[in-house]
């Protein structure tokens, strides 16, 4: 089963770059050279070998195998990245979950009262932050202190909502 790995944002100079918006955890393996990532463009799904990867403002800087001039992928821009969920190198951790699980998830506060549904979930150095859809965007750190209980099975998670983080 794949996942999504990432969004093509931009090109970056002439040698077949590409700026990649990560929507995906554990890029640290993800995108290192030598992984193989799909990009689907226009129905058609294509395997590229990553080459290089850096982090260049925020966002990922790769380079394909094979692919050295800005010609050859323009025309993959905004495209969506994927990737096998399954990797040999990534073992997860006690609360440690894919992206992909986390996703689509209601969140309920302590009181069973929904939240609404994670839409996304960004990285700030500290920890993630989970984007939540409901009367208005919230923002839900997940941390030990709001997070207190993630069922994948049932989509279904529950916080305790620290002062002023649903106003």
């Amino acid at each position: 089963m794949k996942v999504e790995v990432g969004q093509i944002v931009n090109t970056h100079g002439i040698k077949g770059e590409l700026k990649v918006k990560s929507n995906s955890d554990f890029t640290d393996i993800r995108f290192q050279p030598g992984e193989t990532l799909t990009i689907s463009h226009n129905k058609q799904d294509i395997d590229y070998v990553v080459k290089s990867h850096r982090i260049h403002k925020g966002l990922h800087m790769l380079t394909f195998e094979g692919i050295t001039n800005i010609n050859e992928i323009e025309h993959l821009k905004g495209n969506l990245i994927y990737q096998e969920r399954d990797h040999d190198d990534i073992e997860l951790g006690e609360h440690e979950f894919y992206y992909s699980d986390i996703i689509g998830c209601t969140v309920f506060d302590d009181q069973e009262t929904p939240i609404g549904r994670v839409i996304d979930i960004f990285e700030t150095g500290a920890n993630d932050v989970w984007v939540v859809e409901g009367a208005k965007e919230y923002l839900i750190p997940y941390i030990a202190d709001v997070v207190k209980d993630i069922d994948i099975d049932n989509k279904k998670i529950i916080i305790t909502p620290m002062e002023g983080l649903l106003d």
